[in-house]
C-alpha cells in the first residue's frame, strides 16, 4: 500500500522544550491513521507542522509521493480548532462563506451536506444544530473541494455521548468512500474503536507505529517454559490457534484466539511428550497496554 504522508526525523522545539524528537513514521493510502499520547505529547505540533502552519527544526515531510506542497495542500481538507460559523445563518450559508474564504468548494457545498448527513438540515441555522451536527458541519467544511485527505485534532472533544457516536460513524463512513484520515487524540478508546492504524508518541518521542492490531496487541498471552525450550517452540508452532510465538527470557509467549485455553496448551503439549514446568494466563487490556508504554 501507497503512503500518502511520509514523515522523516521531524524535530521541533519551543525554547528549551522539544515538543518534536526526531519522529518518522508512514500514513498509508486510505487507512484511518490515529496520532495517539497524552497532552502535551507532541500530537498538534506534529499535525501544524504537516500542514504547513508550522516549521520543523529538523527533518522533512512529503504527501502523494513527493507532490509539491502548494498543489498537495489543495487536496487535504483539515479541522485543527473550533470552527467559527455564524449562528444565525444556515449550514449552505456558513459553507458559502468558507468556500469563498478558502477559495474552493461554493459549488460542492450540497455534495459534502449529503457526505456528513446534513443535506436534510441545510437551511437549518447553525444555532440550532448540536453539538454533533456542528461538528460534522465543520467536517463538511473540510471536504469542501473534493479533500481526498482529512485531518482532524481531537474530532470529539468537547462532544456528548451521542455527538461522539455520530463523529465516530461519519469516520468510518468516509473511510468506506476512499479518503485517508489522520486523527490525534489522547483518547485510547477513540483510536481503537474508529482506526486502522496508530502512532504514539510521549513526551515528543514516537514510541511505536503501524497498524493497530499489532502495535495494540490487546489479546491474552500463555507463558510456557520446559527443560527444552527448542522442542515446546517447535512443537507449539503446529497447535492451531497460537497466532504468534515470543521467546522472553526464560519463557515463551503465545498471542492465541480467544478460544485457546492454557489447559489445551498443557494438553496439547503432553500429547507431544513435553512437560511444562510454568504454565501461567497474563491477561492484558488496551488500556493496561497504552498505560505501559506511555507512562
Amino acid at each position: 500500500m501507497p503512503s500518502i504522508l511520509s514523515i522523516n526525523n521531524i524535530s521541533k522545539s519551543y525554547g528549551p522544550i522539544q515538543a518534536l524528537k526526531g519522529v518518522s513514521f508512514e500514513v498509508p493510502e486510505g487507512c484511518v491513521f490515529g496520532v495517539l499520547g497524552p497532552n502535551g505529547s507532541g500530537k498538534t505540533t506534529l499535525l501544524g507542522i504537516v500542514l504547513d502552519v508550522l516549521l520543523a527544526k529538523n527533518g522533512s515531510f512529503s504527501w502523494f509521493g513527493g507532490m509539491p506542497h502548494d498543489e498537495a495542500r489543495r487536496q487535504i481538507g483539515s479541522l485543527l480548532e473550533t470552527p467559527n460559523f455564524y449562528h444565525y445563518l444556515s449550514a449552505y450559508n456558513n459553507l458559502e462563506i468558507t468556500a469563498a474564504i478558502r477559495r474552493k468548494g461554493k459549488d460542492d457545498r450540497n455534495r459534502v451536506l449529503k457526505q456528513v448527513g446534513l443535506f436534510e438540515r441545510k437551511d437549518s441555522k447553525f444555532q440550532s444544530f448540536s453539538l454533533g451536527m456542528k461538528q460534522r458541519l465543520a467536517i463538511g467544511a473540510a471536504l469542501l473541494g473534493g479533500a481526498k485527505v482529512l485531518v482532524l485534532d481531537e474530532p470529539t472533544n468537547g462532544l456528548d455521548p451521542a455527538g461522539i457516536a455520530e463523529i465516530r460513524e461519519l469516520i468510518r463512513t468516509l473511510h468506506k468512500e476512499g479518503i485517508t484520515i489522520i486523527i490525534a487524540s489522547h483518547l485510547l478508546d477513540e483510536i481503537e474503536k474508529v482506526c486502522t492504524h496508530v502512532a504514539i508518541l510521549k513526551k515528543g518521542d514516537l514510541l511505536l507505529s503501524g497498524p493497530v492490531d499489532e502495535v495494540l496487541v490487546s489479546e491474552d498471552q500463555v507463558e510456557v517454559r520446559s527443560s527444552d525450550m527448542a522442542a515446546l517452540q517447535q512443537a507449539l508452532q503446529t497447535m492451531s490457534g497460537i497466532k504468534k510465538i515470543k521467546l522472553a527470557d526464560t519463557t515463551l509467549q503465545l498471542a492465541c484466539d480467544n478460544n485457546v485455553t492454557p489447559m489445551q496448551v498443557n494438553e496439547f503439549c503432553i500429547s507431544k511428550g513435553i512437560v511444562l514446568s510454568h504454565l501461567l494466563l497474563r491477561k492484558k487490556s488496551l488500556e493496561s497496554k497504552f498505560m505501559e508504554l506511555t507512562n
